[in-house]
């Protein structure tokens, strides 16, 4: 949007210590601003990582259930160690003694293959993937907060710029009207009174519009840290922002598509799927674990012993004790966790129900403001005609007819506000409902 200042704003400017720099502009819609958002948001980093950090839990799940092969070798130096061989090797001299032993090498390798473990396995590995989904919808739930932030800062950004048109328009009009009274006050049509009035008024919407551009810039400054654009670009709304207003349906139709879509839901469902199948894991924690074992050993004792080819498969049971006696913590964790959830989601739907009954009355209220105010800005729009025209055959005071002006400004500037105001409610309630799109 291209920048003009009056003198007195510029004057203002100059007192202050403000220098005006070209800035680098760029044109964005809606969709183009939160594509942005979206994909320079430092929160979906995080939930990145998240995701990352589950994933790696699934892997480490899946690796239970594959052989576990394990290589060790010792090379041993021996202290005067003493060997008592039964079987003795023959002396030259004839008679029997044992070699001494100062050194020994060993090699071992063992292989373990899981057959039966309660179900502990499988289940850790389902548990692990619900958590990887819910981490995934959790980080489409974060995606719709932040498009619904940053088509609120748009909009902000976008009721600024057109409250800056208004009021330059009504400036114009306004120091042209300054210009017309000075013509006729030199002329003695008018008292001095009345055109300082005027000049008073010009002035007061010179000050409105120097408000309306500090809005504008801290706005686009909060949207350019948003989308990850670089300090001082001046981003320029799209002019058909508002051009399509939407009917809404009616409640029940969104409160059913927030029950199906809303992603909150559907990651608090895979949570509780995951603490189901973590309670039966830790009940599985009493039974036994099976596994297919095997084995190879070497062995050398210089000039004593050598150990080769001993190979060895089995089968290996074990059962923790402990059991027999201790409570399953793990087991009453994970009751716990699905207790926690479970309240969780009837919060949760408690939630859903009043934020989209809501939303939705907050949308269709926008939707009647627009024309109450457009009803408003026509009869604004004619009183300040019909005033106007009776200030110019000398049925009207000056009063009147500045009041009669700033209502119209006033009016104008309402009818923009609320349309902006319709078109972000109506995206709030899609965001409450879960089915805003994202393209």
């Amino acid at each position: 949007m291209k920048k003009t200042y009056s003198p007195l704003i510029a004057l203002v400017f100059s007192a202050i210590g403000i220098t005006v720099h070209a800035q680098e502009k760029k044109m964005l819609t809606l969709d183009e601003a939160v594509n942005l958002g979206i994909q320079n948001s430092k929160n979906l980093k995080i939930d990145q990582a998240k995701i990352d950090q589950a994933t790696a839990n699934y892997l480490e799940a899946k690796n239970n259930r594959l052989p576990s092969l394990k290589v060790s070798a010792s090379a041993l130096a021996l202290a005067n160690a003493n060997v008592d061989l039964k079987v003795l090797p023959p002396s030259t001299n004839g008679g029997s003694t044992a070699p001494k032993a100062n050194s020994a090498f060993y090699g071992n390798a063992t292989a373990s293959l899981p057959i039966y473990a309660g179900g502990r396995i499988k289940y850790g590995i389902q548990s692990a993937e619900y958590l990887v989904e819910a981490s995934k919808l959790s980080t489409e739930n974060d995606k719709l907060a932040i498009a619904y932030n940053v088509s609120q800062a748009y909009n902000n950004l976008f009721k600024a710029n057109q409250q800056i048109k208004v009021l330059e328009d009504h400036l114009t009009a306004s120091q042209k009207r300054d210009e017309s009274f000075q013509k006729l006050e030199n002329n003695g049509i008018i008292a001095r009174n009345d055109k300082l009035k005027a000049n008073l008024q010009t002035s007061d919407i010179e000050l409105q519009l120097l408000d309306a551009n500090n809005n504008f810039n801290i706005a686009n400054i909060n949207m350019d840290l948003l989308l990850g654009l670089p300090d001082g670009t001046e981003i320029e709304i799209d002019p058909n922002y508002i051009s399509e207003l939407t009917e809404s349906q009616p409640v029940s139709y969104y409160l059913n598509q927030a029950v199906s879509q809303r992603k909150d839901v559907q990651a608090l469902d895979y949570q509780r799927k995951a603490a189901e199948l973590g309670t039966k894991a830790a009940k599985a924690e009493s039974l036994p674990t099976i596994a297919l074992t095997g084995g190879y050993i070497a062995a050398e004792i210089p000039k004593i012993l050598t150990i080769t080819n001993a190979a060895n498969i089995g089968v290996g049971i074990q059962y923790n004790m402990d059991n027999l006696w201790k409570k399953n913590s793990s087991l009453m964790k994970s009751e716990a966790t699905e207790k926690q959830i479970s309240a969780t989601n009837e919060l949760l739907n408690d939630q859903i129900k009043l934020e989209v009954n809501r939303d939705y009355q907050n949308s269709e209220f926008a939707k009647k403001k627009i024309a109450v105010y457009e009803k408003a800005a026509a009869q604004a729009n004619e009183n300040y005609r019909v005033t106007k025209n009776k200030f110019d055959n000398g049925l009207a005071t000056i009063t009147e007819l500045l009041d009669a002006d700033t209502a119209q400004i006033s009016a104008n500037v309402n009818v923009v506000n609320a349309k902006a105001d319709d078109a972000l409610a109506y995206r709030k309630l899609l965001q409450t409902t879960g089915i805003l799109t994202l393209h």
